[in-house]
């Protein structure tokens, strides 16, 4: 019988029944005791003070790429993986890595203005005064530019912004637009306000969002203040991700690069980050038309849209230089299958001192990493090699892992079992993002582990907030009560996973806590030591529940007798993904005709008399019906292959005899997804499942290549990539089929 308690706006599932199964996927059944007796002891060796210690250390001074500090983050690391007798190398790379030597913003009219561009350090806050190490405020990749021109508000600057304006006759060609950060990844604001003809892009973080409106700001609390700035890249990673000059090769001292002006993943307007402090005088010059209310932030005025009087003069440089990239690889060879790699990573560099970002990752995969050393120690050998990866080079374009993959590329679609990523860490909940075929796996490692919270399984944790969030949807909540795994989410882009699912295909996962902190230090000066121990996870205890999930999903991986893939899970995703898409087309079909109807009409519902003569939707081209019988059919073919591949491996008997083979074939099927030439205009992605949107960035597109021209409403794009993702599916199907008859 299931028993729910309540505790304040927190349902606790506290005894779900499906939380107490214990089997274990891969396992035979004499070893699944073993492998429970030695998650245990791995448990007991970590310690939450070693965590602390190792954010302490390594957020001692701004590490960004290239700077002193991040060298000695680099030896920190690579002296604590030597000292626990794994094979430790630093691999380097070299790459550009653009900062600012001269910013200007300043206001010509209706008054005068120079913003601080500067934050202010605190005395409770004891790194925050290091400011002969810190990179100012920016963003990286920022063309140089000298540009001064009339101010428009775009709101957040995603397309639909600019829709909006359009239909009220505002164009920014020729002017400098200022964007809300929020709502999409911010490389896409100045890149939306590229395309419209913006000459400069501004972007601010509304006090609404992230600042006073919610809560009480730094150092009093943990949202942002007035002089907070998001630092951060704005490279066009949904072209590529990685080194813009050497795209689809490692960025090696010899390697053949691209001329700046060839790279199309670097923008042509000059782009800058600003706080909301200096925000204010230049939102508050604005007239034109009353922005919307949802475009509305939480500044004492009343937001306009422009444009107008208000003139702003934009001017930066940079300097150009290269840089080398440190990545730390540590191995652990397997003592039966050495040339399976179960690989583990974290990136180490930060915008300032980064304690949260990404520090906070790092020290608990270390903590992790030490006490696999311990097992090694007391007698336990692996199966499969364990590679430990500290990425350099993450923040300005997940460079470090993106020029290693690269480098790297044959050897790891042969030996690359699973790629398992965590990042910056917090408090609350467990979120899981990966390859959809090990769903059913990361719910038994999620089943094992303790919130150290709420005493129950940070799967139960996470069921109970589906549930909460379901509240007021009975249907919906419903369904959640009768079911018993979570779903993990799809990957986009954002951090070091990237390269390895999107580019080659290897089976991933980004795992991470949080939720329960607002975030408001995020790549600024305020991410420190004293931010992280005050408001994200206090008692270090999250580092070490990250660090019992990552390690069970290493240690389980590495001595499977049979590797825990369930192409069933990844089945039922991708048909999900696929209905979802045909009901959306027949929903654009639906409204478009409708508008078109009432547009025909004259009862759309606007006049000349409206307030800000807010001009109705231009007629769109009807949308036609889409054969998706292809796509069907491939996936009625799939079904049928996942199910008997899942009954032949649940029949086999693990002699031994030819499980090798089998184990090698299940973890490069998710290759056979790729498409050869990638998604359209980006074909570094070949992922026919998975992607960053073109327009989201870090947000995730699923059948990208159908989805994206289906929103882009290029009907013959679209008809084109249903056919392709039928024909790799179809090629799926016939790979797995042959597994299943080995």
């Amino acid at each position: 019988m299931r028993k729910l308690v309540i505790a304040g706006s927190l349902l606790l599932a506290s005894s779900l029944g499906w939380s107490q199964s214990k089997s274990l996927s891969g396992f035979k059944e004499p070893d699944v005791r073993k492998e429970f007796d030695l998650e245990s002891t791995f448990d007991g060796y970590l310690t939450a003070a070693n965590i602390d210690s190792g954010i302490r250390i390594m957020s001692a001074r701004p590490h960004h790429v290239g700077s002193p500090g991040d060298k000695a983050v680099v030896d920190y690391i690579y002296s604590k993986f030597k000292s626990w007798g794994y094979d430790a190398r630093v691999e380097t790379f070299y790459v550009p890595f653009p900062t600012p030597k001269e910013r200007l913003l300043e206001m010509t009219g209706p008054t005068t203005f120079k913003a601080t561009l500067a934050e202010k350090p605190l005395k409770e806050d004891a790194t925050s005064g290091q400011t002969s190490e810190q990179l100012p405020t920016y963003n990286c990749w920022s063309p140089d530019g000298d540009v001064t021109g009339e101010l428009v508000f775009v709101n957040y600057g995603i397309p639909e912004d600019y829709d909006y304006l359009e239909r009220l006759g505002i164009s920014v060609k020729g002017k400098i637009v200022i964007a809300k950060y929020g709502r999409s990844w911010r490389g896409i604001k100045p890149k939306v306000a590229q395309e419209h003809g913006a000459i400069g892009c501004l972007i601010y973080s509304d006090p609404k969002d992230d600042g006073y409106f919610e809560g009480d700001v730094y150092p009093k609390g943990a949202f942002k203040n007035e002089y907070g700035v998001q630092r951060g890249s704005v490279l066009d990673m949904p072209i590529y991700p990685g080194d813009p000059l050497t795209p689809g090769i490692g960025a090696t001292k010899d390697a053949k690069r691209l001329d700046r002006s060839e790279a199309t993943t670097l923008l042509k307007i000059p782009v800058l980050p600003i706080s909301y402090h200096d925000a204010e005088p230049l939102l508050r010059a604005l007239d034109g038309p009353v922005a919307p209310p949802d475009w509305r932030g939480a500044l004492p005025f009343t937001y306009h849209i422009g444009p107008g009087k208000a003139h702003v003069h934009l001017k930066l440089a940079f300097n150009w230089d290269m840089k080398e990239l440190h990545d730390v690889i540590a191995k652990l060879p397997g003592s039966e299958f050495p040339d399976e790699w179960v690989i583990r990573g974290n990136h180490h560099d930060g915008w300032v001192n980064g304690a949260g970002d990404p520090i906070s990752g790092q020290s608990a995969m270390l903590e992790e990493a030490r006490a696999v050393s311990l097992l090694v120690k007391s007698g336990w050998k692996p199966k499969r090699t364990i590679v430990y990866c500290a990425w350099d080079g993450e923040e300005p374009g997940l460079l470090g892992s993106t020029e290693w993959v690269e480098e790297h590329a044959a050897e790891l679609q042969k030996k690359a079992v699973v790629y398992i990523n965590s990042d910056g860490n917090g408090r609350g909940f467990l979120g899981v993002e990966g390859s959809h075929a090990l769903e059913p796996f990361i719910n038994e490692v999620a089943r094992d582990v303790i919130d150290p919270e709420t005493q129950i399984s940070v799967a139960d944790r996470m069921h109970s907030r589906e549930l909460v969030n379901a509240a007021n949807n009975g249907r919906l909540k419903k369904d959640l009560l009768a079911k018993k795994p979570f779903t993990i989410g799809a990957l986009g882009s954002g951090s070091d996973y990237s390269p390895f699912l999107q580019h080659l295909g290897i089976p991933s996962f980004n795992l991470g806590f949080g939720g329960e902190d607002p975030g408001g230090e995020y790549h600024s000066i305020y991410d420190s030591y004293d931010d992280y121990r005050r408001f994200k996870d206090p008692s270090f205890q999250y580092g070490v529940a990250l660090a019992k999930t990552a390690g069970r999903t290493t240690l389980r991986i590495a001595d499977a007798a049979l590797l825990p893939f369930d192409f069933r899970a990844l089945y039922k995703t991708i048909n999900g993904y696929a209905a979802d898409l045909m009901t959306e087309v027949d929903q654009l079909r639906e409204t478009t005709a409708l508008t078109n109807q009432l547009l025909k009409e004259n009862q759309y519902g606007y006049g000349t008399d409206t307030a800000l003569h807010l001009m109705p939707p231009a007629t769109k081209e009807e949308v036609p019906y889409l054969n998706f019988s292809s796509l069907q059919n491939a996936l009625g073919g799939l079904e049928k292959v996942v199910n008997r591949l899942a009954d032949t491996l649940a029949k086999s008997k693990w002699s031994g005899s030819g499980e090798d083979a089998v184990n090698q074939a299940l973890y490069r099927a998710e290759q056979q997804l790729l498409s050869d030439n990638g998604l359209p205009r980006r074909p570094w992605y070949r992922h026919s499942i998975y992607a960053p949107g073109f327009y989201t960035g870090y947000g995730v597109k699923t059948l990208p290549g159908i989805r994206e021209a289906i929103e882009q409403r290029n009907w013959k794009e679209a008809q084109e990539q249903i056919e392709i993702d039928a024909a790799v599916l179809k090629k799926f199907a016939d790979y797995l089929g042959s597994i299943a008859l080995q």
